[in-house]
């Protein structure tokens, strides 16, 4: 099994940029994409970014294209999303996910690709 938690979620104002982190263990060798998603309230969740745990080959939204940076520390086992310029529509929960290849994988990755999800990580963009 493979567990994922988020973190750095937080309250900003627009124009502000966050680095979320998702930390990864278990059996992470068996991970072969890393993504993040987000929800806002009333929404269908939708794809931010992915990386590719032993390639550095990235995919990004376009939601977020231009704003986005994916980042991984494979020896630490975690994977960043930088948001630059954040917007009061980005407020949702950011969710972390990964996909491993024996149930088959997805490029760039979808909801239903997924075998693992973490909690989610709170984004806010207010005044």
């Amino acid at each position: 099994q493979i567990q994922l938690v988020e973190s750095g979620g937080d309250t900003v104002q627009p124009g502000d940029s966050l680095r979320l982190s998702c930390v990864a263990s278990g059996r992470t060798e068996n991970i072969y994409n890393v993504a993040w998603f987000r929800q806002a309230p009333g929404k269908e969740r939708e794809f931010i970014a992915a990386v590719k745990r032993y390639t550095d080959m990235k995919a990004y939204g376009d939601s977020v294209k231009g704003r986005c940076t994916i980042l991984k520390d494979k020896a630490r086992e975690t994977v960043f999303l930088q948001v630059d310029g954040l917007k009061p529509e980005d407020t949702a929960l950011y969710y972390c996910a990964a996909d491993e290849l024996q149930n088959g994988v997805q490029w760039p990755p979808v909801i239903g690709a997924m075998d693992y999800w973490g909690k989610g990580t709170q984004v806010t963009v207010s005044s």
